[in-house]
């Protein structure tokens, strides 16, 4: 079964693209494909990944229809930076930002309104919240330190994926935004986001060298193996106390080894994590509560986020909704001469009614509301208890804009769907193996376990294959059998209809490649 072909791949995946690193010797940047996407001079690899494959299988039938911004974001920011079928190097520092072009736009339709912040008088459900300039300085002024950057990406129904890589700097971010009840959400989330990240990225490592200048002009950290695989609260800005002074630095090099990073940076870079998740929330309310009267669905349209970055060895995940990142990792507690097992860690929570804590967390915020959930969902209309927009469950104007069985009727005490993230940092170490990075849609059908002994028995045997591709593939087959079907009757049934039998489903699998392991699994050395 593992190693039938899929059935109209060509046109049901309709994102499928893949990145393979360059060795220490230098060989170039491959895609999956084995064509050659990088022709520069050698250079030594200095991050933790070695491959990334990604796919998406759309069910939903979602048209690509974003009018909001003026129709910037669907007419002019996608289309410069969807590219479904392969990367592609695109300028890390666009002459005129995206952000700038969607405050442009924004200010210039809507004339009479003022570009401050609300002021501290103005209740929750008077504030207004406008799309800020967010020029910011040459990426080479950051830490991030990439004049250029190699993207991929697009939309398979109501998800969309993102990835972006500069391996000369040892980076990545990776991110699925799973829609719903439409993709203007997802697509604002792809427009803005990434570039919302690098400013905030931008603003902590100006901050950081202000605060510790080292000889060679950059901020120098110590590592605290204390903060590994433990859950990472970031702090609630960031400011010089959280810093160590450069005497107290000087101090302490006698006892720890100096690193790029630290755990005042992690925190640091988590709390830019945030802070942009929080300007893309705002900025995209205000956009709704504008457009709402045109068009009263976007009060209810939403997206779970997940982002996976990876720097150096470390690796953050940010996370609102039931995405899931899962960290595939030896367990060497094994005595020596046995196998060691290969076990699935999710790194990130299940923001549903599901989730006991969740549950409990949503009764405790909601004292006055002897019904915050009915059916099994949050106030009647969502499973999932985080989320990015869905601005009708969070501000009673919004709700007030629908009618019908859309409005909800008893909205005692909004917000019930929180923004608030969750958020982990994780050490990249020699057991870890690789990550599997995916909407809920893979794992309604396959357990974190068993997507894992799926990828590694594909990547085992497929050195040079596309295990998200694979992943895809094999549920297809376990949908179309639950469904009592063939595959072809079901990847035959249009999209829409076929949304009965699967979801919209996104797959990212990255290898890591500090795991001497990978040059057997995956000869990405």
């Amino acid at each position: 079964m593992q190693g039938e072909n899929f059935i109209n791949s060509e046109r049901e995946i309709k994102v499928s693209f893949g990145y393979q690193c360059n060795s220490p010797r230098g060989i170039p940047c491959s895609a999956a494909n084995g064509r050659e996407i990088w022709s520069g001079s050698e250079m030594p690899r200095t991050g933790s990944f070695s491959c990334l494959s990604g796919a998406a299988l759309s069910a939903n039938a979602t048209l690509a229809n974003t009018n909001i911004c003026n129709g910037v974001i669907g007419g002019e920011i996608l289309p410069s930076l969807d590219s479904p079928k392969s990367f592609r190097r695109v300028p890390s520092s666009p002459s005129l930002p995206r952000l700038d072009i969607l405050s442009s736009s924004l200010q210039s339709s809507i004339s009479n309104l003022s570009c401050s912040s609300p002021s501290p008088l103005d209740s929750p459900e008077t504030d207004s919240f406008l799309l800020k300039p967010m020029s910011a300085p040459s990426r080479t002024d950051s830490f991030l330190n990439a004049m250029e950057v190699q993207m991929a990406g697009g939309a398979a129904g109501e998800d969309r994926v993102q990835a972006v890589c500069s391996e000369e700097n040892g980076w990545l971010f990776c991110a699925i935004y799973d829609g719903f009840n439409g993709r203007d959400a997802a697509d604002f989330l792809a427009g803005t986001l990434y570039e919302t990240i690098i400013f905030y990225f931008t603003l902590l490592d100006r901050e950081s060298k202000q605060n510790v200048p080292t000889a060679n002009g950059c901020f120098e950290y110590f590592h605290d193996d204390g903060l590994v695989g433990n859950k990472a609260k970031p702090t609630s800005r960031i400011d010089g106390k959280n810093y160590a002074s450069a005497e107290s630095l000087m101090k302490k090099t006698a006892d720890h080894k100096v690193e790029v990073l630290s755990d005042s940076f992690r925190h640091g870079v988590l709390d830019s994590l945030q802070r942009a998740l929080s300007q893309a929330e705002n900025d995209f309310l205000y956009m709704v509560e504008q457009e709402m009267e045109d068009r009263p669905d976007l009060v209810s349209i939403g997206s779970c986020v997940l982002v996976v970055f990876l720097h150096g060895n470390d690796m953050y995940t940010l996370n609102l909704g039931d995405s899931r990142a899962v960290l595939a990792t030896y367990d060497n507690a094994n005595d020596m001469g046995q196998t060691e097992k290969l076990k699935a860690i999710q790194l990130t929570d299940s923001h549903t009614v599901d989730n006991e804590v969740e549950r409990t967390r949503l009764l405790h915020e909601h004292p006055d509301d002897s019904m915050p959930v009915v059916g099994g969902k949050v106030k009647g209309k969502l499973k999932v208890t985080r989320a990015f927009g869905v601005g009708y469950l969070k501000k009673k104007k919004m709700n007030d804009a629908v009618m019908g069985i859309i409005r909800v009727h008893n909205l005692i005490s909004p917000p019930y769907i929180s923004t608030e993230p969750s958020m982990n940092v994780h050490t990249i170490s020699r057991s870890d193996h690789f990550v599997i990075i995916g909407s809920d849609g893979l794992f309604d059908f396959f357990s974190n376990d068993e997507a894992v002994k799926l990828v590694l028995y594909y990547i085992s045997s497929n050195p040079y294959g596309d295990p998200a591709k694979f992943l895809l593939e094999q549920l297809v087959i376990k949908a179309a059998h639950s469904a009592g079907f063939s595959k072809e009757e079901l990847m035959n049934i249009p999209a829409g209809r076929r949304r009965k039998y699967h979801d919209d489903v996104t797959v990212m699998v990255i290898i890591l490649g500090t795991n001497h392991r990978t040059s057997k699994a995956s000869t990405c050395v």
